[in-house]
């Protein structure tokens, strides 16, 4: 299982651990990733998506998952977001068709 979030693509990063003698070695600073039930209006179901607390907090932000998830771009998606983008286009155009 990888460590890079769903929605945003945020993967591990390198830097340094600076010791007080100023000595630097490797480390690596892994994305605080959590295993959430993320609800879409859209579809009226929940998925389980491994996203990072930035990510669950931009949720709250956007509106939910149906905003973000049609805004944000596909390379960041992992495939069962873009699966889920795809469902929530269809489902929003579908609706759209039907009001007018």
């Amino acid at each position: 299982m990888s460590r890079r979030c769903e929605l945003t693509g945020i993967g591990p990063m390198v830097g340094h651990s600076v010791s007080h003698s100023n000595v630097k070695t490797k480390r690596r600073f892994l994305p605080s990733l959590k295993t959430v039930k993320v609800a879409s209006e859209a579809l009226g179901q929940t998925f389980s998506l491994r996203i990072s607390n930035a990510a669950l907090r931009t949720l709250d932000f956007k509106g939910g998952l149906d905003p973000f998830i049609v805004k944000a771009k596909d390379e960041q998606l992992s495939l069962a977001a873009q699966r889920i983008k795809r469902q929530v286009k269809a489902k929003i155009a579908e609706q759209a068709a039907a009001a007018a």
